[in-house]
């Protein structure tokens, strides 16, 4: 197969694994009949950036451009395309295609599928390499994988709904959580700070579950009904066997089993965040009250627009700190001490 015709962006990437990041010249393929071409506007910075940056999971190409919650203005389209036309605000998530043909494909899961290709840290299968993020001045992606931003959102503050949104979002919807329910968020960062603000908006009775009481007053804002400070016993112990639902989006090492008991009967906790080392998990905590413990990866196109056009109506979006591309590798520092409210977006003109 011929290489396509190629064009120059500028953006920022990295060699090795303990390399910062800085300024390089990348290719992108020319459109073809069913591409859309977009001016990178704003781009979230997610933890899974930093951690496919270092190749701390193993299988990172280098030069390595990170960058999975993109916000651009469409600049051109090929012959085939019929969703999108130039000028469009529009969004690209962590998916850049898939199989399109397995049943997780066919059911609008493409998050599931073992062929699908994120948008960064997958096989390039056109230009070679790697495929590469959304620190960068624009990026090709077939129709199929972009996503129409509400124009009532703030550009910006949309970029982590990409990432951030859809991984909270998605269980949330999974479980059926609304009226009538109780539903725990442990952790008040980028995810937790996104599943409270939908937990809230879906009619739940929110529970927000933190170590550090410097954030009560903040989930309170967020829209938590209430704050439980996960290391007071007896706060703990107050609300034994009363959860419908509990959404995990804890990276770190903690205790599963505590927020077990908090379930009621037929309860389920699903976790969001990915800890580096396996934690322990009690079975009878489990058994004795048929509850059930799962995970969920982001989410597929269809339900990713449904959670934009849910943001969109309900004017929900994330609570986010703005920096120039200049700035990454010191919020990467400041990532890993936990010191942002709530996500770091890059305004790509500083570019």
């Amino acid at each position: 197969m011929s290489t396509p015709k190629c064009f120059s962006v500028k953006a920022y990437a990295t060699s090795t694994p303990a390399s910062p990041l800085s300024p390089v010249t990348i290719s992108r393929r020319e459109p073809g009949p069913s591409d859309v071409q977009m001016d990178i506007l704003y781009c979230g910075v997610c933890h899974s950036d930093l951690h496919f940056a270092r190749n701390e999971w193993g299988f990172t190409q280098y030069p390595a451009v990170p960058g999975h919650e993109i916000i651009g203005r469409v600049t051109k389209v090929g012959s085939g395309v019929n969703k999108f036309k130039v000028g469009d605000l529009v969004g690209v998530g962590c998916l850049v295609d898939s199989c399109r043909t397995c049943p997780e494909c066919r059911d609008g899961l493409e998050q599931f599928c073992n062929g699908m290709v994120m948008t960064y840290g997958s096989a390039d299968t056109q230009l070679g390499g790697g495929t590469l993020g959304g620190y960068s001045k624009g990026i090709v992606v077939t129709q199929d994988f972009v996503l129409k931003i509400p124009a009532n959102l703030n550009p910006a503050a949309a970029a982590p709904l990409l990432c951030a949104g859809i991984t909270t979002y998605s269980p949330l919807k999974h479980w059926n959580v609304g009226p009538g329910k109780k539903v725990g968020i442990v952790g008040l960062g980028g995810l937790g700070h996104m599943a409270v603000k939908f937990a809230r908006a879906f009619g739940a009775q929110v529970v927000l579950f933190t170590t550090s009481k410097g954030k009560i007053e903040d989930a309170k804002r967020l829209g938590a009904h209430e704050v439980v400070v996960s290391t007071d016993e007896a706060q703990m112990a107050a609300h034994v066997g009363s959860f419908d639902f509990i959404l995990d989006a804890v990276s770190a090492s903690h205790d599963l089993n505590a927020y077990f008991n908090l379930l009621k009967r037929d309860g389920n906790l699903t976790l969001v965040g990915a800890p580096e080392k396996p934690l322990p998990v009690a079975a009878f905590p489990l058994i004795m009250r048929r509850r059930s413990f799962s995970g969920s990866l982001i989410g597929g196109l269809p339900e990713t627009q449904e959670m934009l056009d849910f943001c969109g109506k309900h004017g929900i979006t994330s609570d986010i700190e703005l920096i120039k591309m200049s700035e990454i590798n010191t919020a990467y520092e400041r990532m890993l001490k936990s010191d942002v409210k709530y996500r770091f977006v890059i305004d790509m003109a500083s570019l």
